[in-house]
């Protein structure tokens, strides 16, 4: 394993980023727009949160940035070696950590920007040791709105998707559900009395009410079968590939995840990139 990589080596300099205050649909489109997972939030220059779609999918009738974001997140040096960013990436679970210097945003490391790196160091050590081999099957006509409920369940941010005869035929990813997804604005109402259930003189016939009429917006996750957004174009690995082969797959496909087969073609599970981050680890 070569030395000395630093992260501002590898780390992406420009960085899409969301401000304070800031709203939920600015976010929507910033991250439907540069197709990223999430992006760092300023406030006057310095860094104060990370705001991802897994953010979105958990309060999807939340507007407020501030309110959306994971505050004081981890941030690292630029002078760090990247194994320290691989660690604290996979110890953390997260993908992607704010490069910062006298706290200014300098820019991004991410698990994939690791992943591209893995794939010039020519590893050889099989994948089947780092596949996690538990996963989540979705069938193909499983609404969308019902997979993405799946997929927070289950904290996942891929699934593979099965057809009638059990075979896995496509992914879903949570980066699919949020470009199919839409801002959804309505009209609810609620009922107020003036009257007070402690006044004996009030009888419920003759209580006065006002109705409230208040608008709702919120992310919406459409009813669309899961085989109309998946992916079907799927990039496979074999159980034997190596480190370097899959994350350059992954690399060349701006993939995170690669379905593993058997020697049958039969699915043994997902290889997500982070996955990946252990070689590195391993290998230091």
């Amino acid at each position: 394993m070569p030395k000395n990589i630093k992260v501002k080596d590898i780390m992406e300099k420009d960085v899409a980023f969301a401000t304070l205050p800031g709203s939920r649909d600015e976010v929507h489109l910033l991250l439907k727009e540069q197709k990223v997972s999430g992006v760092p939030v300023l406030k006057n220059g310095k860094v104060v949160g990370i705001v991802s779609r897994a953010n979105l999918l958990k309060k999807p009738e939340e507007e407020q940035l501030a309110l959306l974001m994971t505050r004081d997140p981890l941030v690292i040096s630029a002078e760090l070696d990247i194994t320290v960013a691989a660690k604290m990436l996979l110890d953390n679970g997260i993908r992607r950590m704010p490069v910062v210097e006298d706290e200014k945003l300098m820019g991004i490391i991410s698990v994939a920007d690791i992943v591209a790196t893995l794939a010039d160091l020519d590893i050889q050590d099989h994948v089947g040791q780092y596949l996690n081999p538990i996963s989540v099957p979705v069938w193909t006509n499983t609404p969308l709105n019902v997979v993405a409920r799946v997929m927070e369940l289950a904290k996942t941010k891929a699934v593979p998707v099965v057809d009638d005869e059990l075979e896995v035929v496509g992914i879903i990813t949570d980066r699919d559900v949020i470009s199919a997804s839409i801002i959804e604005d309505s009209v609810e109402m609620s009922d107020m009395s003036n009257g007070s259930d402690d006044d004996e003189w009030t009888w419920e016939s003759m209580r006065d009410t006002m109705s409230i009429y208040y608008s709702v917006s919120r992310v919406k996750v459409p009813m669309t079968p899961a085989k109309d957004v998946m992916v079907s174009d799927l990039v496979k690995a074999a159980y034997i590939s190596g480190v370097s082969e899959c994350a350059l797959k992954m690399k060349r496909n701006k993939i995170d995840q690669i379905p593993v087969v058997n020697a049958n073609q039969r699915f043994m599970g997902l290889l997500r990139d982070r996955n990946l981050l252990e070689a590195i680890i391993n290998g230091n």
